[in-house]
């Protein structure tokens, strides 16, 4: 089966996943909103997951993706990617100086719309449509790169060599990372992290994190391991059909580079991480949510620790949970899949079918999100115009308005089904192709992603529940 016939039929498995009753595997809008009873869900999850694995056992009997020829598109300019660096630095000075300088206010200043809108949601879909997009215009990465040269021609033979990058921390930095943004975003109280100057203080620390763990470890090794958002979004770029590397824009098979992703240390933490926070976020808003929290403020209060510390704990705790749950699950399917060969290593074979975890990521991101990107990425652009409240109009945008009509509640919903099936799909068809890397026997690779298929259902189930419950 040549790759553009295993690309068909992809085509045809989500084309039959929507033409089932998918009832928003994921759903994100409230259960009271939805098209169907919520008794079908779990029903049309199942069906939706088997109808993929059967077709996949059917269709997809060779292994596609390990030997992908990626095909030349265009050389990029140095002068090019110097530029890009360079925007990326303006654009993270303009932030950290509207964090300190502009009104501290979440609604007039650029600083928190552009870190929780721009960077945090729309940076990732950019990824998957256009390739590691953020690696040509990260900051801290570019300031690395320029100090090491200047370095380099200042001082000649007597630059310190770089460490090695230790093999046991692999992506357990980045996984850390994301971690404790999350939280921030969704633990910490809104007049810490809705405060522009708190924000920049942040981005600063960060910067100075990145650039002494480039010191240490080499720019590329530390931005390829230990920071976490550049690591991050490179695994959501590894689904796009572009990418970028050395100089090259290459194409291929959209999803192929997912399997090429070499799961490390930390690997399967971060995506879950990825995974649960996004949960996270759906289950908070829940009306049983809210009661348990408030309860267990009480209990925290009773033996000192203040209203507001007590909350942050107690939201931190629950995505601690929600993240080790998700991990938990993989790691069950992995466990299972050993029983068919017992010879492979629960470590080797949770790192061999990571990336099917990428997708699914990304799919909870763009289905909890796409209605921020809609409409507050309008007010980001609003207040590039005037970033820090001084009156300017630099891109005739600071008198905008958000348009609510740009994107319909019904087109909403589409993009959230679209991206939770596609997501959910394209998981299924990582974790085959590997499993018939990984298990000479294709009978043998089919028997092991019944285990896949089980964690799959078991996501849909979870997510269904804390994305769409009402309370």
């Amino acid at each position: 089966m040549t790759a553009r016939i295993a690309l068909t039929s992809v085509a045809a498995l989500i084309a039959g996943a929507l033409l089932a009753p998918d009832a928003l595997a994921h759903g994100i809008v409230g259960r009271e909103d939805l098209p169907i009873p919520r008794l079908l869900f779990a029903w049309a999850a199942v069906s939706v997951l088997v109808i993929s694995f059967v077709a996949l056992a059917v269709l997809w009997p060779k292994p596609q993706f390990e030997d992908i020829t990626e095909r030349d598109v265009t050389g990029i300019p140095r002068i090019l990617q110097f530029l890009a660096g360079l925007f990326g630095v303006v654009v993270f000075g303009v932030v950290v100086w509207a964090g300190f300088e502009g009104p501290q206010s979440v609604q007039a200043n650029l600083a928190p719309i552009f870190l929780y809108v721009v960077f945090w949601n729309l940076i990732p879909v950019l990824s998957l449509l256009f390739g590691d997009v953020f690696a040509a215009v990260n900051p801290w990465r570019a300031i690395g790169r320029a100090v090491s040269w200047v370095a380099q021609r200042v001082a000649p033979g007597r630059v310190p060599e770089v460490l090695p990058y230790p093999d046991r921390l692999g992506h357990w930095p980045a996984a850390i990372t994301i971690f404790a943004f999350a939280a921030f975003e969704l633990a910490v109280r809104p007049s810490i992290k809705e405060d522009p100057s708190w924000i920049a203080i942040f981005a600063l620390l960060y910067m100075a994190v990145q650039l002494v763990g480039m010191a240490l470890y080499g720019v590329k090794s530390w931005t390829d391991h230990g920071d976490g958002f550049a690591v991050f979004f490179r695994f959501f770029a590894s689904l796009s059909p572009l990418h970028w590397e050395e100089g090259r824009l290459r194409r291929r098979p959209p999803f192929a580079g997912a399997a090429g992703v070499r799961a490390l240390a930390g690997t399967v933490a971060l995506l879950a991480v990825g995974i649960g926070s996004t949960s996270f976020d759906g289950m908070r808003e829940n009306e049983w949510w809210t009661n348990f929290a408030l309860d267990a403020q009480g209990v925290l209060g009773d033996v000192g620790i203040g209203a507001s510390l007590a909350l942050e704990v107690i939201y931190t705790l629950g995505m601690l949970a929600v993240v080790l749950l998700i991990g938990g699950l993989f790691m069950l399917g992995v466990r299972g899949m050993r029983s068919v060969d017992a010879s492979q290593s629960e470590r080797s074979l949770a790192r061999a079918f990571a990336p099917s975890l990428i997708p699914i990521a990304l799919a909870y991101l763009v289905a909890h999100y796409f209605s921020q990107i809609a409409y507050q990425g309008q007010a980001a652009a609003q207040l590039a115009s005037d970033p820090a409240g001084k009156g300017w109009d630099l891109f005739g945008t600071a008198s905008d308005t958000i348009d609510y009509t740009v994107v319909s509640a019904n087109g909403i919903w589409y993009v959230q089904v679209l991206a939770l099936v596609i997501g959910h799909v394209a998981g299924l068809v990582l974790a085959h192709d590997r499993a018939l890397v990984m298990f000479k026997d294709p009978r043998d690779a089919t028997r092991s992603q019944y285990w896949m298929l089980a964690v799959m259902v078991s996501f849909t189930s979870l997510g269904l529940w804390l994305l769409s419950a009402a309370g």
